[in-house]
């Protein structure tokens, strides 16, 4: 049957010509698809004449003109009592095939030519691989600063028993961000570089209007520490509240936005940087909400409306960059960031943040409790719009404990220095669960963290 119109994996073409070539091999790049040969653009059936040789003549240019050469299945069909020849080819294995040395992919109903990066980008995917990857030929083991190492080896010693390695120079080693000639990889470089690094920069800013700047500041560090600086910045610019309700004996300070859901964005946002952009990244600051930019694209096979439904596969664009900040704990698992951000605005009565595709790159916008209906978008704010939006967010969730999160405050009651580890057994539930529940008692106010994780406290503000 004849598809109704064309789309990702079909083509229509009154005639074979190298047109044909360009989509058999755009097809080949992405996820496979059909050339009807004897179809006009509107779908109609026009037909199209065959010699004895027709056929094994087109099989012929396609292998000599592509690269790798790509075979495909041709089948000849009669429609509407006229001759069309179906030309059917899958996604390639190996990324990516070429025409004349021209390289296309199929994005919606066309083909797309691809740009130096993106075949660079391609090939390494289907390598399983990725640039950060890749050892630098103009870095050595000098321009990377030891302490910065160690200080990595440590956090990843304290969350992994098992992690024995006590050689900076041996751990890099292990994990293939330096080889035998003291190469060092562009991952490397990035995480552990003396000093600043151009590729690195940050642009952050507070503004008063779309053209108004009231503060501006620049990261230009490595990319663990970029994410502390990253959140200082932000600190120091969204407001913290302190509410008074009449169902608690003491103050709450809460923050405008949920400091975990903003470090999960940051951390999203230097991990999954496209490096190679000669665009920076870019955090705006709002009277009522920020901004976020990255450059680098989704993958191909994500939109914007799967990441909103958490219905994807993640795919790492860094992919050794994303290892070390997942053993440093940094990043719990992959493709879940932005459903636990999701959630933690939700638990903080806040709209939910959007993702949008942006010239060069992605976009974050997340906002603060003026936003929290569209009559507070339209109407003037007054000064404490922020904190009584707030604070009804705070008193709606008085009443929205769970069962677990009452179970977690008589026991840090009886005991403030049960571990999660106790409060997971207690409950019968996973540890993550125990986090999840915790963090949403510390930003509501419940709970308070008294001291360092060995050797400190709970204290039970409430509940």
């Amino acid at each position: 049957m004849l598809p109704i119109k064309e789309d990702l994996h079909t083509e229509f073409k009154t005639s074979f010509n190298e047109d044909v070539i360009v989509s058999l091999v755009a097809f080949a790049n992405a996820k496979g698809g059909k050339a009807y040969v004897g179809v006009n653009d509107k779908g109609e059936v026009v037909g199209v004449e065959l010699e004895p040789e027709s056929v094994q003549k087109w099989i012929n240019e396609i292998k000599q003109k592509t690269e790798p050469s790509i075979i495909p299945d041709i089948d000849v069909a009669e429609m509407d009592g006229k001759q069309v020849v179906v030309l059917t080819v899958q996604e390639y294995p190996v990324k990516p095939v070429s025409v004349k040395g021209r390289y296309y992919k199929r994005q919606a109903n066309s083909n797309h030519q691809l740009s130096a990066g993106e075949i660079a980008d391609m090939h390494l995917q289907t390598r399983n691989s990725s640039w950060d990857y890749y050892f630098s030929q103009d870095r050595q083991l000098d321009d990377i600063d030891m302490h910065k190492v160690a200080k990595a080896m440590r956090i990843i010693a304290k969350r992994n028993p098992r992690f024995n390695i006590d050689d900076p120079l041996e751990f890099l080693r292990k994990y293939e961000l330096v080889d035998a000639s003291n190469r060092i990889t562009n991952g490397c470089y990035l995480m552990f570089c003396r000093g600043e690094s151009v590729f690195t920069t940050v642009q952050m800013g507070l503004f008063a209007s779309e053209t108004l700047i009231k503060d501006d500041d620049m990261s230009n560090s490595d990319i663990i520490g970029q994410v502390e600086e990253v959140m200082q910045f932000l600190r120091k610019h969204i407001n913290k509240g302190i509410i008074i309700t009449d169902r608690q004996t003491q103050n709450i300070q809460r923050w405008e936005y949920p400091l975990d859901a903003l470090r999960e964005i940051v951390l999203n946002m230097i991990v999954h940087r496209n490096y190679r952009s000669t665009s920076e990244s870019v955090i705006k600051v709002f009277q009522d909400h920020i901004l976020f930019y990255n450059p680098g694209k989704l993958p191909d096979n994500i939109t914007v409306e799967q990441l909103m439904q958490n219905e994807y596969v993640s795919t790492p664009y860094n992919k050794q960059i994303a290892a070390i900040f997942k053993e440093m704990g940094e990043i719990e698992r992959y493709g879940t960031g932005i459903k636990r951000v999701r959630e933690m605005f939700a638990d903080y009565g806040l709209p939910a943040p959007e993702w949008k595709l942006m010239p060069g790159g992605v976009g974050v916008c997340v906002y603060s409790a003026t936003f929290i209906s569209k009559d507070a978008k339209k109407e003037p704010k007054s000064e404490n719009a922020v904190e009584n939006a707030v604070e009804n967010a705070v008193e709606n969730a008085v009443e929205k404990l769970t069962g677990n999160q009452r179970q977690i405050l008589s026991l840090m009651r009886d005991n403030p220095s049960v571990s999660k580890a106790e409060l997971s057994v207690a409950l019968g539930i996973h540890i993550s669960n125990i986090d999840r529940n915790i963090q949403k008692l510390r930003n509501n106010g419940y709970i308070n963290r008294i001291g360092p994780a060995k050797g400190g406290h709970w204290q039970v503000l409430k509940g």
